[in-house]
């Protein structure tokens, strides 16, 4: 069992910026990779980007890729996704778990942390 806490969610105009932060805990820490993944209002959750605890490998969707950075502090359990050039596409409240096959199965989430991209 493990825990995750979001957070660095907020208001941003599009083209601008924010840093989001997820601290895990427990076999969370553990596991093999971690990923970041977002849903908006009435739409299915979605892969955003991961990274692995030990080598620092990373992966991401076509989406954000360019845009989005992320990455990993072992020290402190924590991972985090630098997002750049916010669109408003990129609305949603936004989770960290691990990232493995058959996480659209999963039956523990955080709470997430809403990023709202407006004018």
């Amino acid at each position: 069992q493990g825990q995750l806490v979001e957070s660095g969610g907020g208001l941003v105009q599009p083209g601008g910026s924010l840093r989001l932060s997820c601290a895990a805990s427990g076999s969370l820490f553990s596991s093999y990779a971690m990923g970041w993944f977002r849903q908006a209002p009435g739409k299915e959750r979605e892969f955003v980007a991961s990274i692995t605890w030990s080598a620092g490998i990373t992966n991401y969707a076509d989406s954000v890729k360019g845009r989005f950075t992320i990455s990993r502090d072992r020290a402190k359990n924590t991972v985090y996704l630098q997002m750049n050039s916010l669109k408003p596409k990129d609305t949603a409240v936004y989770y960290c778990n691990r990232a493995q096959a058959g996480w659209r199965e999963y039956a523990y989430w955080g709470q997430g942390t809403q990023v709202t991209v407006s004018s």
